[in-house]
């Protein structure tokens, strides 16, 4: 009898798992999903009913915009592009540079 049993149970242990596996993996997806929902949903509400916090991230996304582009095109110029024509020539300065031991 619990020959027959083991038999019957190791014949169905792949299906149950399967079934519990693809519950747990679409419940914890939906939750997921809902956290995410949420989130979203909280940032929303709280941009919209700004006032004067929207003016303090205009300022802060010019700045940002200033300090990464602006900034980048006329004081850090492209020095390897300027010294040496191809990538060979570029990537062999930068590992001398970097081997050199002084």
């Amino acid at each position: 009898m619990t020959c027959l049993f083991r038999m019957k149970l190791s014949k169905q242990l792949p299906i149950y798992f399967v079934k519990w596996f693809s519950w747990f993996f679409t419940h914890n997806v939906l939750h997921e999903m809902r956290i995410l929902k949420k989130i979203v949903h909280f940032y929303y509400e709280g941009f919209r009913q700004m006032t004067w916090g929207k003016s303090l991230w205009v300022i802060i996304l010019v700045k940002l915009f200033v300090m990464f582009f602006v900034l980048k095109l006329f004081f850090f110029p492209d020095l390897l592009k300027q010294n040496f024509k191809t990538d060979k020539q570029r990537s062999e300065h930068v590992i001398e540079n970097l081997t050199n031991i002084k």
